[in-house]
């Protein structure tokens, strides 16, 4: 008898697996994920800090954008950690959202394409943002200057279907500005002790700009971080915030990760950094999640 050629056996590893996944992440075959019934404008808000809040916004705009929606980025924190995310230029000078606060430039005149993937485009801010606060408190309309930056003629030269505003961790005159631009807002809410501490002054914030300033805004979306699933607490921190918001919490919960972590530090989200991660994979889950609600806006 011939002897037959030993069959080809395939082995399980870890890192298998998870190049595997990177390989979807990376050539999702043309996945078109749905366009929005209309433009999406949201405010990424948490005045506590270390939430997620910039890794959020990064990371769901990536991810968003590498399935063919077009998304815009604003960052509004001084600190300009969603520019580094997002592998844009901001040192002092760089054409950047504090000229189109005070009115020199145009918003198309600040964005600038982000080089993780195509059809994402940031305007970044640069430590001059830092005095911003103090300049637009004797300007008029001091709480609208984002809106009027992002008015439908500024938006439509730009063509995005989503827009994030990256907030600074406060809520002083830079948050209100992006609470008064747009029509959502998302908060991460991170499943630690704590979590809750200060989120009812945040709502009340909001509540008080729906009254006198931007009578359209809606908390639309929670997103629940940092969750650890070896803990009792981040399971009661899950609970209590789905029986309080109840549908306004994605499903997708995003994983306390390292990799997450690190990924700004080399310039990149972790959509690029670490593709096959749990991270990774989770706000894939989540921007798929957005993008099916926003479809869904128009028809209810």
């Amino acid at each position: 008898m011939t002897p037959h050629a030993p069959e080809e056996s395939t082995v399980w590893t870890p890192i298998a697996e998870e190049a595997e996944r990177a390989t979807r992440v990376l050539h999702p075959d043309a996945l078109q994920l749905p366009r929005p019934s209309r433009r999406r404008v949201l405010t990424v808000a948490n005045q506590k800090g270390g939430v997620g809040k910039t890794t959020s916004t990064v990371n769901l705009a990536a991810a968003l954008a590498l399935h063919h929606l077009k998304v815009l980025v604003i960052d509004l924190d001084p600190q300009g950690n969603a520019s580094t995310a997002l592998g844009v230029e901001h040192r002092s000078g760089t054409p950047s959202i504090y000229e189109v606060l005070i009115g020199e430039i145009s918003l198309a005149d600040a964005a600038a394409p982000s080089n993780q993937t195509d059809n994402l485009v940031c305007v970044p801010a640069t430590i001059d943002l830092a005095g911003a606060e103090i300049e637009l408190v004797s300007m008029a309309s001091r709480e609208s200057r984002l809106k009027e930056a992002l008015s439908p003629e500024a938006l439509d030269s730009l063509q995005p279907d989503y827009v994030f505003i990256d907030c600074p961790p406060s809520l002083g005159l830079l948050t209100l500005n992006a609470m008064v631009a747009a029509q959502e807002v998302l908060i991460p809410i991170q499943c630690e002790y704590y979590a809750l501490e200060g989120l009812s002054q945040l709502l009340g914030n909001i509540e008080l700009v729906q009254q006198h300033l931007n009578p359209d805004l809606d908390v639309s979306t929670i997103l629940l971080t940092m969750y650890d699933g070896r803990t009792k607490l981040a399971d009661q921190v899950t609970t209590e915030v789905r029986n309080h918001f109840q549908e306004r919490v994605l499903k997708t919960v995003i994983p306390r990760s390292v990799k997450v972590s690190e990924a700004p530090g080399f310039g990149q989200t972790i959509i690029t950094y670490d593709p096959g991660s749990r991270g990774a994979m989770s706000y894939l889950d989540a921007a798929k999640e957005l993008a099916v609600r926003g479809a869904e806006m128009g028809t209810t």
